[in-house]
């Protein structure tokens, strides 16, 4: 339970806490360095200042004269209380060789005979050396040197110390400042830290960072289940971002990402949403035999445009379902007008009937049934696929409405096609490419329209026949650009997407489109493999 509570702890919280962590390990650890350094130093420079100044001491003509003759004595405790002070000392004791105190700071103990402890090596050996001692005042750091005659005989020993307590007395105010400065640097450190973690909560707008794992996750989630593309790009127009369906609808794969915005989606206004800071809305792109719905807007940060991110959709998809139901309304349409030119032909012959023109009647029903059969005959007998028979039904019907001879070539024959043809691909294919011819004629005086297919050998053939007006040599590629017309209405309306649509399909089939035109009309061509 502790452990998930400063789990949750805020990040601002999170960085003081570190930095003051940080900064308070490295002030112990430095300041104990440091104290330890310099205790070591204090009693290291005592040791030889005792000991150095134990050594003067005895060598000092006075002090041995002080030993040999009674009235010299008195001037010792001067001397010794001048050299004290001079180099700091707590105490300076000079002994005769009998143990007899001649010098101390306490005058109660000067004449009195102290058994040699701490100066006993010196006195019997003549060393000199450094102990601590609890000797004479109290514990002390101690320098003790034998004063020697001229015959090389030991005459007394001096002893120079230094009090521990006021040891730690000296070291406490060298520390002191140590602690003060460390105080400083906390608080430095607390503010320092208040104000990065300020900062940091500001450049991420407030979140926490289990805050932005969560959004991160929720954000990955949400453009995996968007059905539109998503690309996101930095300042330089470098992807930095690229979902599934982006990835499907343009066929890559994630190694486009820090790549430029161009190489996947060309053609696009990308200078102008940095420049004006305004988004373009639905802009058609045609991109990889799909025309793709973009929009483009840009990513702010304080006003300035750190990127632009892209959103797409296919418009394929779309414009085959609304092509597939303009065909069915077509079909229906096509149906009613034949319903309304039988409509006409039933009028006709109840008019003749009344008028007793009996062989009239039979003359027009007979020319009827004959040209009925013959159409049943091109479309049942030599093409069995229903739903290419229901098609050509349908453009029959809307021929005859207009006053066009539609003929279908007595040569002609399809099997059933296979299930790869789907027939919304029929629908646009044959449908668009009949209308086109239909339309082309219409303003002929003797317009005629004609369709064959065939399907011996690996391809099926389908050719639509018009005697129109045909299309200029430069022209003919143009005509299958989505939005180029060869009609005045230009790109207006649903002009200059037929033919578009159409070799999309051919095209989404592995088949080949093909036009030869001239001034008596023009020829299309679909060839469309039978294996997928």
């Amino acid at each position: 339970m502790l452990f998930k509570n400063i789990t949750n702890v805020s990040l601002q919280t999170k960085i003081t806490g570190l930095l003051l962590a940080v900064i308070i390990g490295l002030i112990l650890i430095l300041s104990g360095l440091f104290t330890y350094s310099k205790i070591e130093q204090i009693i290291s420079n005592k040791y030889n200042l005792s000991m150095q100044t134990a050594r003067t001491v005895s060598l000092l003509p006075s002090v041995t004269e002080g030993l040999e003759e009674e009235e010299t004595r008195q001037s010792l405790q001067f001397l010794t209380d001048q050299y004290s002070m001079e180099n700091d000392a707590d105490f300076i004791i000079v002994q005769d060789k009998d143990g007899r105190i001649l010098t101390h700071p306490n005058d109660d103990y000067l004449g009195r005979v102290h058994e040699f402890k701490s100066g006993y090596r010196a006195r019997v050996f003549g060393g000199y050396y450094n102990m601590e001692t609890e000797e004479f005042i109290g514990p002390s750091i101690v320098g003790v040197a034998p004063i020697m005659s001229s015959t090389g005989s030991v005459r007394g020993v001096v002893t120079v110390g230094y009090l521990k307590e006021n040891l730690w007395s000296l070291i406490y105010d060298r520390v002191e400042i140590i602690l003060y400065v460390s105080m400083a640097v906390i608080v430095i450190g607390i503010l320092l830290g208040y104000f990065l973690a300020r900062h940091i909560r500001k450049e991420i707008f407030g979140y926490e960072p289990r805050e932005i794992a969560q959004l991160y996750c929720n954000r990955d989630t949400l453009l995996s289940s968007l059905n539109e593309g998503v690309i996101a790009t930095d300042k330089d127009s470098m992807v930095t971002l690229i979902n599934e369906s982006a990835k499907k609808l343009l066929d890559v794969g994630d190694s486009y990402v820090n790549k430029p915005i161009t190489s996947l989606l060309p053609n696009l206004d990308y200078q102008g949403v940095y420049e004006t800071k305004e988004g373009k809305l639905n802009q058609e792109l045609f991109i990889n035999n799909k025309t793709l719905i973009v929009n483009l807007l840009p990513l702010l940060a304080n006003s300035t445009v750190t990127g632009v991110v892209v959103s797409f959709r296919d418009k394929t998809e779309i414009t085959e379902m609304l092509n597939m139901l303009s065909e069915v309304k077509q079909y229906s349409d096509d149906l009613r007008a034949q319903t309304h030119e039988y409509s006409n032909q039933m009028h006709l012959m109840y008019g003749l009937l009344q008028l007793g023109k009996y062989d009239e009647v039979l003359a027009l029903i007979d020319r009827e049934i004959n040209n009925l059969d013959k159409i049943n005959r091109s479309i049942f007998d030599q093409i069995e696929d229903t739903n290419v028979q229901a098609i050509l039904i349908g453009k029959v019907g809307k021929a005859s409405e207009k006053k066009i001879d539609f003929d279908i070539d007595e040569d002609s024959y399809l099997s059933p096609l296979p299930s790869h043809i789907e027939v919304s691909d029929l629908m646009i294919i044959i449908g668009n490419l009949i209308d086109n011819a239909v339309e082309e004629v219409s303003a002929k005086l003797n317009p005629r329209v004609s369709f064959s297919t065939i399907d011996l050998g690996n391809d099926i053939i389908f050719e639509i026949t018009d005697n129109g007006e045909g299309i200029d040599k430069e022209e003919v590629e143009k005509v299958f650009w989505a939005g180029y017309s060869t009609k005045k209405e230009g790109l207006e309306g649903k002009k200059g997407f037929g033919l578009a649509n159409v070799k999309s399909s051919v095209e989404k089939l592995n088949g080949v489109i093909e036009v030869e035109s001239t001034s008596d009309g023009t020829i299309v061509t679909v060839y469309i493999p039978k294996k997928e």
